[in-house]
């Protein structure tokens, strides 16, 4: 039975994957909540190197040895299972919906610093605003499910981007490109918006085990529009890995 690490994205929680433990039950799960989220520990610094090492020992509280799992990570835990891939030999990983091209992300990010970094209300507006335009066509209910655990919190979200927002773009690819050339494992990169032209030869240029799908406006969240789908995609990836 292989074991699926699942790792939520930023102001979520394991919860989010709710929806897809009950078709996932033919295997070995364990749902983690990242530093700063759900019930997790509230304590920094939230950068990836931290977060990835939380989860690693979590697996092995769990008795999960890296090698033997399949880390499947949304958003946020899209870096976090590529720098824990890139630290440790995993069986294989599968990124939803996060580009590691994050200069990209970066210039859309800097518009927004002032109103993350300003009071509550600016924080949550900024933060609406990011997850309004990422939507896609998940349904009202799942929508209405997911915003009800999201529970952002300034310093950690302000910690999580640190990275994004204090450094220079050439600093920001030198840094990508230092985890993504790191990373050996079979790594299926799965997208319902489109990361750009360009992108997928940039992704397997660094990892070359890489292979990128595009879920043609599916939004941020393919796995929860189409969660049967997403299954089947995983098990795919799970008998290539055999």
């Amino acid at each position: 039975m292989t074991t699926l690490v699942l790792v939520h994205g930023i102001t979520e929680s394991r919860a989010t994957w709710d929806p897809l433990l009950p078709l996932l039950a033919d295997h070995h799960l364990l749902t983690v909540d990242l530093r700063g989220h759900g019930g997790a520990r509230l304590d920094g610094p939230y950068d990836l190197a931290t977060m990835a090492g939380d989860v690693l020992a979590e697996m092995a509280a769990a008795d999960i040895a890296p090698s033997d799992a399949v880390l499947i990570g949304h958003s946020l835990g899209g870096t976090v299972v590529s720098a824990m891939a890139a630290a440790v030999p995993v069986k294989g990983v599968v990124n939803v919906d996060q580009p590691m091209r994050l200069a990209d992300f970066q210039a859309g990010l800097l518009q927004l610093e002032p109103l993350l970094r300003g009071d509550e209300a600016s924080f949550r507006s900024a933060i609406d605003m990011v997850f309004a335009a990422m939507r896609g066509p998940l349904s009202e209910s799942e929508t209405a499910r997911v915003e009800g655990l999201r529970n952002p919190n300034q310093t950690v979200v302000l910690g999580v981007w640190d990275p994004v927002l204090g450094s220079t773009t050439e600093e920001l690819d030198a840094l990508v490109e230092s985890v993504a050339s790191a990373i050996k494992s079979p790594y299926l990169s799965l997208h319902g918006i489109d990361p750009g032209p360009g992108y997928a030869e940039w992704l397997t240029g660094l990892v070359p085990t890489a292979t990128v799908e595009v879920w043609a406006e599916h939004g941020h969240y393919p796995h929860l529009v189409d969660p049967d789908r997403f299954v089947a995609r995983v098990n795919d990836f799970l008998v290539m890995l055999g």
